[in-house]
This record gives C-alpha cells, sequence and structure tokens, in this order.
C-alpha cells in the first residue's frame, strides 16, 4: 500500500499498531535476552580492550647500578601518549590541544612512587639488621633460637663473616621477649646505624605455644592494646622491611591446628600483621618439637633465606597477589574477642525493652510515644525527648557475645597430664596438693622437715598445698621443671575455697592411706598423720595469688591447721590485703635487681619496684605476724659476696627470722637448660659460711640478730632476732595453741604480737651447732642401711 494510502486510513494504522503490539507478546522474551547477551557481550569487550593501569609495588629502598636509575628515570611512552611528544616550552598546535583535553578529566598517573632522596652514598651503605625474638620457660626455645641466627648468619653472609664482607645484612641479634622493652621494638621500632647509615630492621619470632600463661600472653595482650591505642598508629611497625613467624607445638596434646596446635605463634603472625600493615614476607612456619621440629624449621630457614635475599637485591618484598591486601581476602586478621573464649549466641533474645530501646527515626519516635501511652509504661516528663539527627541509617543488629573463661589448668591439657605424672593431685581447675618427701621419711622414722627442728611441726602431720599453680617467676631452681602456669593476672575461672579446702583434704589424706603397705612406717606416726595440724602453702604457684586466699586461710583455722604461707615478693597489693597468717614467708633470692631477674626470672617489668614494696610491708607487719625472709643460695649466682646485699635487704624488711638453704638439684635436663647444674648447689660449709658472713654484717650494722638453729640435714640454716632470745635462749617454736586462741578472741585482723604465741625454748639438738637432726629418728643413707654419727 503506498505511503499516502496509510497516512490517510487510520483503520489500517491502528491495525498495524494491533500487529505490532501483538509480535512483542509473542516474541518478547527472545528479543529481551538477545537484548541482554549483547549488552553483556559489549561490555566484556570493552573491559579487555581497554589499557590496564600497572601495578605498584613496595618503593625500593636500596641503591641500584647508575645505568640502572638512569634507566628508571626516562618516561616510557604509552599507548595513550605514543602520537604525541612533548618538548619543553614547544609543541603544535594539534599537541597543545591534547594537553589541554587531557586536564579536563581525571589524570592517570604511572610509574614508581616518589623516592626520598638521600645524601649521595648513604643508599649504599644502608644494611638490614635481623631481630630473632623468642620465648621460653626451660630455655630450649633460647638454644634453637641462637643456633638459627648462626645458621642464618652464614646463610646471609652476613658483612664481616668469611663468607661475604660486603653484605648488607649485620650479624641476626638474638632477643628475649622476657627481658626486651616491647615499647623499644612494638611501638616504634628502634633506629639504628651502622657506620653513620641508616639500619633497616626484619623481625622473625621463635615461640613455642604454651597453654599456661607465659610471656607470650603478655606480648599478645601488648600488640592488642598497641593496635587498639588512639593515640598509636594502627600500623605503628609499617616502617620495617617485614616479618616471619615459625612455631612450636606438641602435636600430643594439641593434634591438630583447630584444637590449639602453634596457637600463640598464629596469634603473634596475625598481630603483627596488622601492626606492620601486612608486611608477612615468609609464611607462618610450625613444628612438633618432640618430632619434626628441627626438619621444619631447617626448611623454613632455607625459604626465609630466599626471600632475604631478594629484599637485599630489589629493595621490596616484591608483589603479590591482587587483592592480597583486601580486607576481604584477610579477614583472619580481622578484629576479635581476644579475653577468653567467644561464644556467639545466634538464638540470644533482642533486647526490646521499651525503655533502653534505641530511637531509629522520627516516625519510630512517634510510634513508640503512642504505644507507651496505651500502656502507661512511661511517664509523660516535662523535659524533651533527646534525639540523635544525625544517625545514618539504621544499625544492624549485634550478636550477643557470651565470654567464656577458660580453666587455668584443664583436664585435657598437657600441663594437667605432666604435673599428675610428677605425683601431684589436681584439685579444681587451679589448685594442687602432694606428699613432701620429708612427710615420707617421718612416717619412716628417718627424719623430719627443718620446720621440725625450726617450729615443732610434726611433719608426718603436715600437708603441703596450694590454691594456686599459677606463678608470676621462671626460677632456675624450681622443681616443676617449668610445667605449671605462669602470669601476670588472674584470667581464669575461680574456684570457691570450700572446694578447694574438701579436695585438698581428700586427697591428702589418700595418699597418707597409700603408705601404709611401705616397709618400716611406724603406726603410731600413721595413726597421727590421719590428723592434718599443719599447712605449708608452698607447693607450687604463688598461693597469695588465688582470689579469696583469705577465706581458704579461715577454714584452715577453723579446723586448729597452723599456715605456713611463702609469696614470692610480686605481689605487694595482695601482700597488704592478707590476714593473719602463723608464719608468713617471703623469697629474697637475690640481693640486687640483676641477680634477681637471673634466678627467678619474673614476668614482671617492674618486679624489683615489687620486691621493694613487699619488703615495706614486712616492715610494717613485723609486730603484728612472724615475718621469715627465705634465701635460697645457688652457687654461681647469689652466693659469692653477696651477704652485705642481703643484709641491706634485712635492714630494711626487719623480718622475725631469716632462712637461709642451700638450692636442692632437681637433676632434669630442664634445669641444666635454665643454666642449673649439680655445680650450682652449694656444700653445707658453704651455706654456713655464708650464714657466718650475713650474721657478722649484720652485727656491723647494729642489727640485732643471731644465728639460732640449724638443720644440716637439708641444708638450712636458721637466723633469728633479739626478740625470740629469751633469758640467753633461742625461742623459735611455735605455740600453736595459743596461736588459735589469739586468733579466736582477736579475730583475723586482731592486734596481737609475735611474741604472744612464742613456744618453749629451741630444742638443744636443734641449735646452731649441734645439726639439727631428730634424736628420735635414724639417718639412712640411698638404700636404707643406718648411718653412724658420733
Amino acid at each position: 500500500m503506498p505511503y499516502e494510502s496509510w497516512e490517510s486510513s487510520p483503520s489500517a494504522l491502528s491495525g498495524l499498531a494491533q500487529y505490532a503490539v501483538e509480535l512483542w507478546h509473542e516474541h518478547r522474551i527472545p528479543i529481551i535476552l538477545t537484548a541482554f547477551f549483547s549488552l553483556v557481550l559489549l561490555r566484556v569487550y570493552l573491559h579487555w580492550t581497554e589499557q590496564k593501569q600497572e601495578l605498584l609495588v613496595f618503593p625500593k629502598i636500596y641503591s641500584e647500578p647508575a645505568p640502572q636509575r638512569q634507566a628508571a628515570a626516562k618516561v616510557e611512552p604509552t599507548s595513550e601518549n605514543a602520537a604525541v611528544k612533548v618538548e619543553k616550552g614547544g609543541g603544535t598546535q594539534s599537541e597543545k590541544t591534547s594537553r589541554k583535553l587531557a586536564t579536563n578529566g581525571p589524570r592517570r598517573i604511572k610509574g614508581e612512587l616518589t623516592k626520598k632522596t638521600r645524601a649521595a652514598g648513604a643508599n649504599e651503605a644502608r644494611k638490614i639488621q635481623v631481630l630473632v625474638f623468642y620465648s621460653s620457660i626451660t630455655a630450649n626455645t633460647e638454644r634453637i633460637a641462637r643456633e638459627f641466627a648462626r645458621a642464618l648468619e652464614v646463610a646471609l653472609g652476613c658483612a664481616g663473616s668469611e663468607q661475604k664482607s660486603d653484605s648488607s645484612f649485620l650479624a641476626p641479634r638474638v632477643l628475649d621477649l622476657s627481658e626486651a622493652d616491647y615499647d623499644e621494638y612494638l611501638i616504634t621500632p628502634p633506629k639504628m646505624e651502622s657506620d653513620g647509615a641508616p639500619v633497616d630492621l626484619f623481625y622473625l619470632f621463635l615461640l613455642p605455644s604454651y597453654n599456661i600463661d607465659t610471656i607470650n600472653d603478655n606480648l599478645l595482650e601488648h600488640m592488642k592494646e598497641t593496635h587498639h591505642d588512639f593515640r598509636i598508629d594502627t600500623s605503628p611497625l609499617s616502617s620495617i622491611i617485614g616479618y616471619s613467624v615459625f612455631g612450636f607445638g606438641d602435636r600430643e596434646g594439641w593434634p591438630t591446628e583447630d584444637e590449639g596446635f602453634c596457637f600463640q605463634a598464629k596469634e603473634v603472625d596475625r598481630w603483627m600483621a596488622k601492626l606492620t600493615g601486612r608486611k608477612r614476607a615468609y609464611p607462618l612456619g610450625m613444628g612438633d618439637w618432640k618430632r619434626d621440629g628441627s626438619a621444619r624449621l631447617s626448611e623454613w630457614q632455607v625459604g626465609l633465606t630466599e626471600v632475604l635475599k631478594l629484599v637485599e637485591s630489589t629493595g621490596s618484598l616484591g608483589e603479590g597477589v591482587e587483592g592480597s591486601g583486601d580486607p576481604i581476602e584477610s579477614d583472619d586478621e580481622g578484629d576479635a574477642y581476644d579475653d577468653g573464649e567467644v561464644v556467639f549466641d545466634d538464638n540470644a533474645p533482642e533486647a526490646k525493652t521499651k525503655s533502653s530501646g534505641s530511637i531509629e527515626d522520627v516516625e519510630d519516635m512517634g510510634r513508640i510515644m503512642e504505644m507507651s501511652q496505651a500502656d502507661g509504661s512511661v511517664e509523660q516528663t516535662k523535659a524533651p525527648i533527646a534525639i540523635d539527627f544525625t544517625t545514618q541509617g539504621k544499625t544492624k543488629p549485634r550478636k550477643t557475645a557470651i565470654i567464656t573463661v577458660k580453666e587455668m589448668v584443664p583436664q585435657s591439657s598437657p600441663t594437667y597430664a605432666s604435673l599428675t605424672k610428677q605425683g601431684y593431685s589436681i584439685v579444681g581447675s587451679h589448685s594442687g596438693v602432694k606428699i613432701c618427701r620429708w612427710t615420707k621419711s617421718a612416717l619412716r622414722g628417718r627424719g623430719s622437715c627443718y620446720k621440725y627442728s625450726f617450729y615443732g611441726i610434726n611433719s608426718h602431720q603436715c600437708m603441703e598445698t596450694t590454691p594456686s599453680l599459677s606463678c608470676s617467676n621462671k626460677c632456675v631452681f624450681c622443681w616443676r621443671h617449668g610445667t605449671n602456669p605462669v602470669g601476670t593476672t588472674w584470667r581464669w575461672v575461680v574456684d570457691p575455697p570450700q572446694l578447694i579446702f574438701d579436695g585438698v583434704k581428700e586427697n591428702h589424706y589418700k595418699k597418707i592411706k597409700m603408705m601404709r603397705g611401705v616397709p618400716g612406717v611406724r603406726a603410731e606416726r600413721f595413726a597421727e598423720a590421719m590428723r592434718i595440724r599443719h599447712c605449708a602453702l608452698s607447693l607450687v604457684g604463688e598461693p597469695i595469688f588465688y582470689p579469696h586466699i583469705n577465706e581458704f586461710l579461715g577454714m584452715l583455722h577453723a579446723e586448729r591447721i597452723s599456715s605456713f604461707l611463702v609469696c614470692n615478693a610480686q605481689h605487694p597489693d595482695e601482700l597488704a590485703a592478707l590476714k593473719h597468717v602463723t608464719q608468713l614467708y617471703v623469697s629474697i633470692d637475690a640481693s640486687n635487681r640483676e641477680s634477681l631477674r637471673r634466678i627467678d626470672r619474673p614476668l614482671h617489668r617492674d618486679f624489683w619496684e615489687r620486691f621493694q614494696r613487699c619488703l615495706e610491708i614486712l616492715r610494717e607487719r613485723r609486730f603484728r605476724q612472724r615475718t621469715v625472709f627465705r634465701l635460697t643460695l645457688v652457687k654461681g649466682f647469689n652466693v659469692e659476696d653477696e651477704a652485705e646485699g642481703y643484709a641491706d635487704l634485712v635492714e630494711k624488711g626487719l623480718p622475725c627470722f631469716v632462712e637461709v638453704k642451700g638450692v636442692t638439684y632437681c637433676g632434669t635436663s630442664t634445669s641444666s637448660n635454665a643454666g642449673l647444674t649439680m655445680a650450682n648447689v652449694p656444700f653445707y660449709q658453704e651455706v654456713c659460711d655464708f650464714v657466718v658472713a650475713l650474721n657478722a654484717s649484720l652485727e656491723r650494722r647494729g642489727l640485732k640478730y643471731g644465728i639460732a638453729a640449724e638443720h644440716a640435714h637439708s641444708c638450712c640454716i636458721l637466723i633469728a632476732s633479739e626478740r625470740f632470745n629469751v633469758d640467753g635462749k633461742w625461742h623459735t617454736l611455735i605455740d600453736y595453741e595459743k596461736f588459735f586462741q589469739l586468733l579466736e578472741s582477736k579475730g583475723p585482723d586482731g592486734d596481737f604480737s609475735p611474741e604472744d604465741y612464742m613456744g618453749a625454748a629451741t630444742p638443744e639438738w636443734a641449735t646452731w651447732g649441734q645439726g639439727g637432726f631428730d634424736p628420735r629418728d635414724q639417718r639412712v643413707d640411698r638404700k636404707g642401711r643406718p648411718i653412724e654419727t658420733n
């Protein structure tokens, strides 16, 4: 039909429109799909044909040969500027137009980041310092760390070594985390120089993982606080070259990573990623120190050496996989709850109370006011309701976090297995009891503890226990071989004192009953042993650390059980809050700061200040409680030329008694790893000489002390204040009946002095020069044969 006919025929036009509509309804789905896929293909084509932006890498911080620097300075033509060459101060009209048009849109910048210029020759002299951090309880990791550092020095050919005198690497430095200053290394990297040129740092960590509180926990806590401290940059260590972590674990206790294998090393690796701005140079290494630890560490060292040599040659860690630095790809390094175990409960009820609910917008405000007026739950107020109009959008509902506090010594932990293997009975989750060897000896009539000679304690009626297996020191002479937990603050489940009291008594009696069939046990002493009369709170750990120590002491005293409490002078606040005990000990293992650090290996960084404060507290209490300084002499550590230093401490604390005892060697490999061997055990005559020198020093200062008693069998000597010398005789024994009478009449905070419950005169056989062995008993050698004494 001609065009004019269509135009002049309305019916024809309407028929055409109807036909088009019917055609659309019949084929609309293929039409839509065809258009959609056409657009998709067009978008893909444009995407792949577009010029890709070059990836930027870490700026090189080391020098390159002069020709390479000159080549890098030249501008390479790209597809966008290859057709136009611009010279300074000139150009054709088309060139000027191109430059003018280029400024109308966003500019694309290509090439390397601008580098800070240094003085001539500074780059060539720049060095790399590898810092090897380690933590250790038994000193195994210290040995491994030093061997690793020596092997790494050879592999890198460090400057000054025979392999390569012109190397960029300085000899690796090994640092103990228990001695290193966190503020110096983990907040702001230390500024080091070598021959006047700056030194770049590379951090390595060799960390065993423990399920007890150690320096690792302090390290992780410091890292977390540093990262979240608003005064400090979230990545304060971003100036270092890089870092890497290797962890040691025990697959017997933690078979898999999910069950805790090397879990603390993984945490350190995660926090270092935050603090350094994701400068992980080499993946986390892990090895079982009992099985394949050495082999895994060697493999890790080979890969690490390659990375360090790459840093030396290129000045950077190289390019990572695209997107590897994105938070989504690194969500394992996101923030998480770190205090205890966290369990999220999705079924927890939402907080919908009208009084505490948040107002999201104006409409919600009106709705809530109407509901409140309807049920009368909200009273009319004269003051206007405060509304925050700055809120943008609605906040997402938060999951309820249920914090689960962990146990100090879970039954499934290697610590539990190790302590029970050593003969301890674990009570609850953090207490323990064990029979002392002197209890077994007294039951068989083979001698009693020095406490019997000094204070009249029947060893077979004494229970040795502790309400806290955790300690804040890692003493080189500890009998527990570093297996007990250590920590600076209480962060575990707290068992009630009644549970502990009942549990330690039950387990003590069980162990006494097991002695019934032992040859030589005396029937009368066995019967007496079934009634506990004394409690030595000195088994392991720090008894004063237990939050309810005063309640526990009250239970002992209620059953007329005397209390001999030993603390390590690291918890002055708890010591100041302590109520009456029968006798209060403070371990004085060194006379100066450096010696105390070497022997006790404390976790507290202000250990010396805490130590001094505890001495002041004992001085204040010397007329209210029997106070004792306990000196453990370790040859090669605190014996030589330290008598004067100990005299200074005695002058400051003025204790009632000073016990001087030679260290007992436990004969294990862990002791030797801590620097303790049989050569460190003083002979009894050496202990006597030290006591004589100490007593002479006290006399020169005008302090009224004297040598009161001795127990040669346990290499122990007692120096006492003249307050306990009556009519020329020493009265170091305790009147226990009188002590409980005073406690009942005056209360646990009562005002009574040590002289009020001073006992009878010290037996003649226990005084200085008489040996101190109980004449009722018979000394025997290791094979049980009687020892003849003259």
